[in-house]
């Protein structure tokens, strides 16, 4: 009994490393044992959530929290940076270094985010460009971004840096603490557990 042949090169770009690997190591069992395992189903297809980071301005500690998160639940995640970003050693986890330049980072996460994926954000129009392609985001602070409250946040922003070029208000959102780590942990959580309902 010989190999299937492999997927077309056009439908690697829809699934991560992982299910290719899986699939091979599937193939390869049938013909050791003459039978078929059954692969994890939140891997034969994107119908479970792939995180994206934008990674430059994401604090350790979130990265810390994400990269347990995605080792423990198994779901794939992607840091986006304009700079090398290191990751733990990981079947799921990866990370791309984009050129320099204004909101490429960004534009990257853009294109390839999909409905269902999580876009870790601070960047408020980042999160709305991935919310109007059907994703979600989640700020290191806690803050849920979704269809339902993204415009009011982004409208927020903007009077804000108005504000801010006018002179009539000056600094930047308070440093990160322990309060706000907890948020996101306890958001992240929420969100996986919900999507993995979804998904059943």
């Amino acid at each position: 009994r010989s190999l299937r042949s492999p997927p077309k090169l056009g439908s690697l770009n829809k699934i991560t490393p992982l299910t290719y690997d899986t699939v091979i190591a599937r193939e390869v069992n049938s013909i050791v044992t003459g039978s078929r395992t059954t692969t994890n189903k939140r891997w034969t297809s994107r119908e479970f959530m792939h995180i994206w980071v934008d990674a430059d301005a994401c604090p350790k500690a979130i990265k810390n929290i994400l990269f347990k998160a995605a080792e423990r639940q198994l779901i794939p995640m992607t840091l986006v940076a304009n700079q090398y970003i290191a990751t733990p050693p990981s079947k799921v986890i990866k990370s791309i270094q984009v050129a320099q330049g204004f909101d490429v980072a960004d534009n990257t996460i853009v294109k390839q985010v999909t409905s269902g994926d999580l876009v870790i954000t601070s960047d408020v129009p980042l999160a709305a460009d991935v919310v109007a392609k059907g994703a979600e985001a989640l700020n290191p602070r806690g803050i849920h971004y979704t269809r339902e409250n993204v415009q009011g946040y982004l409208h927020r922003r903007n009077r804000a840096e108005e504000m801010r070029a006018i002179g009539q208000t000056n600094g930047g959102p308070a440093a990160l603490d322990k309060k706000s780590i907890q948020n996101f942990a306890n958001a992240l959580d929420r969100i996986i557990a919900r999507g993995r309902k979804t998904q059943t």
